[in-house]
């Protein structure tokens, strides 16, 4: 076969299975914004059967042949370099999954569906037991998939590589033993300050629409497009790019909390940007979407935190929120600012300050290798969730709901998304720290509300990108060295200092 015939072929099969996902994605966003509860066990049948033809096509012996033609040297060599780094990947993915029956995917894919479905009725009734059975199927099925595909150093190694290519325990055991080390003294003294932020300034009832009125405007100003994507309610936020011009975040409107719609609205808002801004020249291939989960949720912590918990943003936007609940927030925007920045220990991963997020996250981080590494057992895990809680936070959640049902990844099998979190605190930080050197007025813009300037370096650095070019060569490029955790270390001892007085 010709090379430009294979290439052809190639990119029409990439297409098609790009096309097989997008459907597969809203089917998923219909069934965790509002699908008729009758309907979950149905849908769930169906995106199994999709996904099952799917991924057929990508394990595909049309698939093998066509990859085994492209990376002949004659071929490979002239490839331009999308099409250089789409074989690449797609091979990863090819050698990775072909070992897996398209049968024990479907129905792997068919549990999870129902899993995520009856996790959020679990969570409102605070139903572990109820939840447990779906959960052992899920690491039943997640240990056979580590078996066929297998074991890269450790079993867990083998689940991180999914979501941060090239990660290990190893280097995560190094990376979240440094943030303890120089975030666990500072925490002490933050507890020690007399200057502690008066809570009181936030409380209130607020409207879920004023709320959401409120979430459209800062998307807005952040430089999100609607036309190309829009924002619905959810148990848990997340954002789904489902492909080129559509782009959907959720959040959810707390009445009485008006933090939690807000910096959710914002971290979700950061994910949208960056799908809405991939290169237009990766459409239709599966380079079309984040490099990593780490970078991509560098882009989310960068505008919940760096930007949308900065001064400036607030010293910009506090008088807009006022207007949005008359009667409330009498305060000014220094004292929202100092509140909205409160560090304490607290149960809720979603809600927790900066500070001690990181926790939460190397919580989850040593729960799931004891499951893949040491053998722990659903039945183990909230007596092992609550005991970590203790250890590390100083808390202890009073039923499941606030423990160990809280999050939803495990009932979709994302074990090993969890570390992401804690790297994309790191990342956005030197992401930060090079955006400063580069933009001198950097934040005279962010008080002064002009917003798009900030989204437009990080489109010309960061997101036109896509996947073109793996996390370790964007970080390189854009901050001129690896990934530094002193980066975050140094920010969150200068941010917090300043607002405890330390």
């Amino acid at each position: 076969m010709e090379k430009a015939e294979a290439l052809a072929k190639f990119r029409e099969l990439i297409k098609k299975i790009k096309s097989y996902e997008e459907v597969i994605g809203l089917a998923y966003w219909d069934m965790r914004t509002g699908a008729p509860k009758r309907g979950i066990d149905g849908r769930s049948e169906a995106v199994g059967v999709l996904s099952a033809e799917s991924f057929r096509l990508a394990v595909s012996d049309e698939m093998g042949e066509l990859l085994a033609r492209l990376r002949e040297p004659d071929a490979y060599g002239n490839l331009s370099r999308i099409d250089r780094r789409l074989v690449d990947e797609t091979a990863k993915e090819y050698e990775r999954n072909r070992r897996i029956p398209p049968e024990l995917y479907q129905e792997y894919v068919v549990l999870t569906s129902q899993a995520e479905a009856f996790w959020e009725q679990a969570k409102a009734d605070n139903d572990y037991a109820g939840f447990r059975p779906y959960l052992e199927r899920i690491i039943e099925y997640t240990n056979r998939f580590i078996d066929l595909w297998g074991v890269k150093g450790t079993r867990y190694d083998t689940l991180l590589d999914q979501y941060e290519p090239g990660m290990t325990t190893a280097e995560l055991d190094r990376l979240f033993g440094g943030l303890r080390e120089k975030l666990v003294p500072l925490a002490a003294a933050i507890a020690e300050s007399p200057a502690q932020p008066d809570r009181s300034v936030l409380a209130g009832t607020f409207e879920p629409e004023a709320q959401r009125r409120f979430s459209l405007f800062i998307l807005k100003e952040m430089g999100f497009d609607f036309d190309a994507g829009r924002l619905d309610e959810s148990v848990h936020p997340f954002a789904t790019g489902l492909g080129p011009g559509d782009v959907r975040i959720t959040t959810r409107y707390l009445k009485d909390d008006v933090a939690s719609a807000l910096f959710g609205t914002i971290h979700e808002g950061g994910h949208a940007l960056y799908e809405q801004n991939i290169g237009s020249e990766l459409a239709g291939t599966t380079l079309h979407t984040g490099t990593s989960m780490g970078i991509h949720e560098s882009q989310s912590r960068f505008w919940e935190n760096i930007i949308g918990r900065s001064r400036p943003f607030w010293q910009r936007y506090f008088g807009e929120l006022q207007s949005h609940f008359p009667g409330r927030l009498n305060t000014d925007a220094e004292s929202f600012y100092r509140a909205i920045n409160i560090v304490e220990p607290s149960l809720i991963r979603i809600e927790a300050d900066e500070l001690t997020y990181n926790l939460h996250i190397i919580i989850r981080y040593e729960i799931e290798k004891m499951i893949f590494d040491g053998g722990a057992k659903a039945a183990d895990l909230p007596e092992i969730w609550n005991a970590k809680y203790k250890e590390y936070l100083g808390v202890e959640p009073k039923n499941d709901a606030e423990g160990v049902l809280q999050d939803v990844h495990w009932s979709g099998g994302a074990f090993g998304y969890f570390p992401s979190y804690a790297l994309g605190n790191m990342y956005a930080a030197q992401f930060a720290a090079a955006m400063e050197r580069e933009m001198p007025d950097m934040w005279e813009r962010v008080g002064s509300g002009r917003l798009i300037p900030i989204k437009d370096w990080l489109t010309e650095r960061i997101y036109r990108y896509g996947k073109l070019e793996t996390p370790g060569e964007i970080v390189r490029r854009v901050t001129g060295e690896p990934l530094n955790p002193s980066y975050l270390t140094d920010y969150l001892e200068e941010k917090y200092r300043d607002i405890y007085r330390r």
